[in-house]
């Protein structure tokens, strides 16, 4: 038996991130030429890295359906001109897909099954809106064996509110505005552009058009504006469109590969995974489901949370994430959390945004090489939270 072997992430891409519904960017592209986009262009911006020698092609989406169905790890392998004999195929942890495609697939490059695996996922939300086609057993409600408001993500935001009483409003506001001016510095300061891939678009109404940057951004955001908005999930709540992440069509892509042999293809590897963990809350609660996954990564690599220098946290609500940080302790504003902002500004198409996470720290990672290990991490549908830890190559 080979021992286990180190694994790196090499690259990662991503489509920018659209409006889903009519009028959005990609309302008239398929979801899946979204992650051939990616594919070929990892293969493009890595040409010491041979088609061929990609062993496996994981994709995650959370609605398997229509032109996110048909096993699209495979169909889009082939749709984006990789040889016929790499194989690949789907993936759904929901919100956390991408992040367990790369999880998966490194726990294949460390046992020796393959060498070069992609990774990535993609939602087209305003193809597939989340739940289209679900049909969940009547026993959930019947029996008690979650709360009625565990499958309205939104409901689950009110409920950490509920339960976290110190994280108000204005809080989750605040953090909402953070979130928006650290996304358009990183992107006045040109840090998200490189791992951007230009899409093109068309409409049959105004033709072709090319997706060169994020739709979702509202640089401008103030707490005065966030004030005014509705609160749907509750009459006088807490969780609104501007402190939680919106409904986004997207795809993200990386290589991930064994150390030894990205070494041998001339690949660079960014960043070494350290542990990954996953783990299950109550469904109602979903948003503090990095806590215990972190809790365990941390223990996985005998590391402590003062051991991390970056954190990369979903944004799936402002909540989720205030939650997580006064579990352990850190301030609201940390420079180290989410330094280019997150899916409050970019968005979150539920099962790219993993990579998303993944990208976004390995150039945090590159512009501060005196930090050693980083988290990626993020809260996931039906009560579970995922944590990747990396160290840091640069």
């Amino acid at each position: 038996m080979p021992a286990s072997r180190e694994v790196v992430f090499v690259d990662g891409v991503r489509t920018p991130f659209g409006k889903s519904g009519p009028k959005g960017l990609y309302a008239e592209t398929r979801a899946d030429d979204l992650v051939v986009r990616v594919i070929r262009e990892l293969l493009r911006r890595n040409p010491s890295l041979p088609p061929e020698r990609v062993d496996e092609v994981a994709v995650a989406a959370t609605t398997q359906i229509g032109d996110q169905g048909l096993t699209i790890g495979r169909s889009a392998a082939i749709l984006a001109g990789l040889p016929k004999t790499v194989p690949g195929y789907a993936v759904d942890r929901m919100c956390a897909g991408a992040m367990t495609a790369v999880t998966t697939v490194a726990g294949g490059i460390s046992f020796g099954a393959y060498d070069v695996a992609i990774a990535g996922g993609v939602e087209h939300m305003g193809r597939h809106p989340m739940g289209e086609g679900v049909d969940p057993n009547p026993r959930f409600l019947s029996e008690q064996l979650v709360d009625g408001s565990a499958l309205v993500m939104g409901m689950t935001a009110e409920n950490l509110h509920d339960r976290y009483p110190e994280i108000t409003k204005q809080r989750a506001d605040a953090y909402a505005v953070l979130s928006q001016e650290r996304a358009a510095k990183a992107y006045a300061d040109g840090v998200i552009q490189p791992d951007l891939v230009p899409m093109a678009t068309r409409k049959a109404a105004e033709g072709w058009g090319l997706a060169t940057a994020d739709e979702a951004m509202r640089p401008g955001t103030s707490m005065e504006g966030l004030a005014r908005l509705k609160t749907p999930f509750r009459p006088h709540g807490n969780v609104t469109a501007g402190n939680a992440s919106g409904i986004n069509d997207g795809a993200t892509g990386c290589i991930v590969a064994a150390e030894d042999v990205a070494a041998e293809l001339g690949l660079t590897g960014r960043m070494r995974l350290v542990s990954y963990a996953f783990a299950g809350v109550d469904p109602e609660l979903m948003g503090v489901g990095p806590i215990p996954s972190t809790e365990r990564a941390l223990r996985l690599a005998g590391l402590s949370i003062g051991d991390i220098g970056l954190f990369e946290i979903n944004e799936a609500f402002a909540v989720q994430v205030l939650a997580f940080l006064d579990h352990f302790g850190i301030a609201d504003d940390d420079p180290r959390v989410n330094p280019y902002g997150g899916a409050i500004a970019y968005g979150h198409p539920l099962a790219s945004s993993g990579v998303r996470l993944m990208t976004q720290l390995s150039r945090s990672m590159a512009e501060h090489p005196e930090v050693r290990y980083g988290i990626t991490t993020m809260c996931v549908g039906l009560g579970m939270g995922g944590t990747v830890i990396w160290e840091n190559l640069a």
